[in-house]
């Protein structure tokens, strides 16, 4: 049966809040959304019929600061998935020390079956429609699956028609000419491989000598695959939506990369060394480290069992539901929580942010160092609290992050 996911992000923070003994308050407090906003949007398609979307744009919370998350554009988005993705995000903002909050957004469309035209009508429309709550002191989007730096660039422009002044602080994640920041787009896979390098040091283990196996070579698992692939790390399976590729030797991922972006499907690609396997065998892969990099509840409690590796880390939000932890915590497998090990995207789109209200750019040499400095930040706080509670790495990232909202709402008070 497939998990709710605003469901499950709910379970995830009762569960720490019975840890942390958190005020029944500011638990009640918290597993609501601050709004939600519904949009009907209205598109007269290329060949002139009327075809009407809906979308929806979520702040979960605003305590900490403006809202900050994606816009996700798939044929399977829900208000329900958009409502648990910007919870994550609060989390991921609190854990990481940004002043933001958590929102996100989405429209329920398959963006492969639209023109550029059409996508870029809806993307105007869309951004219309939600203007009243979005903005560089409000919400701040970015881009998610199925939408890209120019979806961004069509949001930014609308907006800043509607304000009469270019806005380049409404988004993060454009294209750099128009005030995006260098290694944005890699952000996510960097700050993954910044996690799990830090975590191999902490423990002892040597990254070069780990078998990988990563769920989805999109933006994040792409990059991810790139960054362990140069330091000779053996990545052996990579699951798409059409099939899992794999090679007991390791795969060659710049020549998988340049296939795909060729435009061609790497299930397609031809080595003699690697094998098709079905995607209900991907998690079976005997491996060293397990990326999930898809999409939410992938490892649930009716695949955990059959995981054959010794830590996850986990690339996409939410991949994993609260009994599948069950089941992994009593295996011994580790699993390197998304609002800590995928929090890379978000703190370069904090810095983007923070670029374009000062006007004044970086360059990626700095991006990546504040990056690193960020994110090994977190994962120190949450690594002292795993080894001094003895709870796992979901459960500490969630206490600290918990923790700081709670105490935003405490000292902000309830209006009136």
């Amino acid at each position: 049966m497939e998990v709710n996911p605003f469901e499950m992000a709910k379970q995830q923070l009762a569960l720490v809040a019975e840890k942390m003994n958190l005020n029944s308050d500011a638990h009640y407090f918290l597993k609501r959304v601050e709004r939600s906003l519904i949009v009907s949007i209205p598109i007269i398609m290329d060949d002139g019929s009327l075809r009407i979307f809906e979308g929806y744009r979520v702040h979960h919370s605003t305590i900490r600061g403006p809202g900050k998350g994606g816009v996700r554009f798939s044929p399977l988005v829900t208000l329900d998935e958009v409502k648990a993705l910007a919870t994550w995000m609060t989390w991921k903002c609190a854990l990481h020390n940004l002043p933001l909050g958590g929102a996100k957004g989405g429209v329920c469309v398959d963006p492969n079956k639209l023109s550029k035209r059409e996508l870029e009508r809806l993307t105007r429309r869309y951004t219309a429609e939600i203007i009243s709550i979005i903005g560089p002191d409000k919400d701040i989007p970015a881009p998610d699956v199925g939408t890209n730096a120019q979806t961004m660039a069509w949001m930014m422009d609308t907006y800043s028609m509607q304000y009469g002044n270019t806005v380049p602080g409404v988004v993060t994640g454009k294209p750099l000419e128009i005030g995006g920041s260098p290694g944005r787009s890699e952000a996510t896979g960097t700050g993954l491989f910044f996690v799990i390098e830090k975590y191999c040091e902490k423990e002892g283990l040597d990254l070069k000598s780990m078998s990988v196996i990563i769920q989805g070579f999109g933006k994040v698992g792409s990059i991810i695959s790139k960054r362990l692939y140069e330091n000779r790390t053996k990545i052996i399976a990579i699951s798409e939506y059409y099939g899992t590729i794999y090679s007991e030797k390791g795969l060659n991922i710049d020549e998988l990369i340049k296939w795909q972006e060729s435009g061609k499907l790497i299930t397609d690609f031809k080595d003699d060394s690697i094998k098709l396997i079905p995607n209900e065998e991907f998690f079976k892969i005997k491996c060293d480290i397990l990326i999930p990099a898809a999409t939410e509840n992938q490892i649930t409690e009716h695949n955990a069992n059959d995981l054959n590796c010794q830590i996850i880390l986990e690339g996409a939000n939410g991949p994993t539901t609260p009994k599948a932890d069950e089941i992994l915590n009593k295996k011994g497998i580790v699993v390197i929580p998304d609002i800590l090990a995928n929090g890379g995207g978000v703190i370069v789109s904090y810095f983007e942010y923070v670029q374009d209200i000062n006007a004044y750019y970086w360059d990626l040499e700095r991006v990546n160092k504040e990056l690193k400095k960020i994110i090994i930040n977190a994962f120190e706080a949450v690594y002292k609290l795993v080894k001094e509670k003895n709870v796992s790495y979901r459960i500490a990232a969630y206490m600290i992050a918990v923790s700081r909202v709670a105490r935003a709402i405490e000292l902000r008070g309830i209006f009136p």
